[in-house]
């Protein structure tokens, strides 16, 4: 993995795990995530712009929907991890979820893109999938809220092993130009989730007046986070980004912890160490 691949992708876990805290902060649905893509659309619209003029990528009719395809995949992502932060802990959903998308995006990027698969790239999954079990409360936990935030969790990892996949062969094999894939995704949110925003005008006025900063901060670098991922996709292998990126789990969890009073603190540190510690194997193999 290159120097440039590598701060590409650390950027994005910094960039990815400061807008998901926020969004768990607002507290807010599908009326908040059209909110930010309201903003995301004339910020980052110019720089769309520009990459078609600069790069003259051949948007055929595969290539369109491939875009489209991308972005229904990240609405659903977005839609369902929304509603798992309401509904469970930051750093338990979150953990989950972006732990189990690298290892879905190793076994999706072997099967189907034909990238290689080592012994070392198996024990790192596996130290993954033993690190969310336990940064979980382990296989003797019942608990209805540690549940429901693991099976949340794995929903929006499985969505994030898709994408990613889905996404590597549009920038890398279609040549569509990152900032026109994500730029695609944004357009697509700010349509579909129109009539629901317009419903519930009230409370999306209500976010803009309580959470301005908070909102503007995540339509910058919401997008940003997934732009560096996909400018590193263009020229580095699913089974380096997709672990490396996952960096921002031990960032989350920090946060969710320590700002968010959500507990547990030495335990959860110690099993998501174990999920890095997996994430570092992948990204070194």
């Amino acid at each position: 993995m290159t120097l440039l691949s590598l701060t590409l992708v650390l950027a994005a876990a910094v960039c990815h795990a400061t807008w998901n805290t926020l969004v768990k902060r607002i507290n807010g649905g599908p009326e908040l995530i059209w909110l930010f893509s309201l903003i995301s659309a004339p910020v980052f619209f110019p720089f769309a712009i520009g990459s078609i003029i600069l790069q003259k990528p051949n948007l055929g009719w595969l290539e369109i929907a491939f875009c489209i395809g991308s972005a229904l995949i990240h609405m659903a992502y977005f839609l369902l991890l929304q509603r798992g932060y309401r509904q469970g802990d930051l750093s338990l959903v979150y953990p989950t979820a972006r732990a189990t998308g690298p290892f879905l995006s190793t076994v999706f990027a072997v099967v189907v893109l034909g990238e290689h698969m080592t012994p070392q790239i198996a024990v790192g999954g596996l130290a993954i999938v033993v690190g969310i079990v336990f940064l979980t409360g382990g296989f003797s936990s019942r608990g209805k809220h540690v549940t429901r935030s693991l099976l949340f969790g794995l929903a929006v990892g499985t969505l994030i092993g898709s994408y990613t996949v889905w996404d590597a062969y549009a920038v890398r094999t279609l040549l569509v130009p990152p900032l026109v894939l994500e730029y695609t995704t944004i357009l697509m949110r700010l349509v579909f989730l129109s009539p629901y925003a317009l419903k519930r005008r009230g409370l999306v006025l209500q976010h803009w007046h309580e959470h301005r900063l908070a909102v503007i901060t995540i339509a910058v670098i919401g997008p940003l986070a997934y732009i560096l991922v996909l400018v590193a996709l263009v020229f580095t292998p699913v089974v380096y980004v997709a672990p490396v990126r996952e960096v921002s789990v031990l960032i989350t969890v920090v946060i969710g912890t320590l700002l968010l009073k959500e507990g547990d603190f030495t335990k959860r540190m110690g099993w998501a160490s174990l999920i890095l510690a997996g994430m570092v194997l992948l990204a070194l193999s």
